[in-house]
């Protein structure tokens, strides 16, 4: 397989468990914040912060497990569509974005399962043509410019 151009990433078997701790610790923090002003919101005066840990902990978890499937099923489609392909480039997101997506949909049924890919996949398609227009951006304006030297006029004849 072809080395990856990113050092700082683990290599696939171990990036897929990586991915997998990650996207539960995103999705349990950002739940813990949203369940834990929902439920203060929602409980009576006196009992805002009883009712916020309540909610927290009976949600949070729940969403942080929703979004480590994601993530581990993402990380598995993309470490698999990098080694069948032998390349690293935006293709494997796009192509593991429209898998993931089809394959949590597809107790829905193949209609809304093959709508959910396409959607997965551009929503892919867009988070990486973004990545490539933000990272141009940066490197034109970190680009070295060369010194423009001054104009010297010719000497004049008389």
């Amino acid at each position: 397989m072809p080395r990856s151009s990113d050092h700082s990433r683990d290599p696939c078997p171990y990036v897929i468990f990586s991915d997998l701790g990650a996207s539960f610790a995103m999705g349990a923090i950002g739940g813990g914040v949203w369940y834990g002003i929902k439920g203060a919101k929602n409980s009576p005066r006196g009992e805002r912060f009883p009712g916020a840990l309540a909610s927290l902990k009976a949600r949070a978890p729940v969403l942080g497990g929703n979004f480590a499937v994601w993530g581990g099923l993402f990380s598995t489609f993309d470490c698999g569509m990098k080694g069948i392909r032998q390349k690293e480039d935006p293709w494997n997101s796009i192509a593991s974005g429209f898998l993931t997506s089809g394959v949590l949909a597809a107790r829905s049924g193949p209609k809304v399962a093959l709508t959910s890919a396409a959607l997965g996949g551009v929503f892919l398609a867009v988070i990486e043509g973004l990545g490539i227009a933000i990272s141009r951006l940066v490197a034109d304006q970190n680009r070295p410019m060369s010194p423009q030297l001054p104009e010297i006029a010719p000497p004049a004849s008389h």
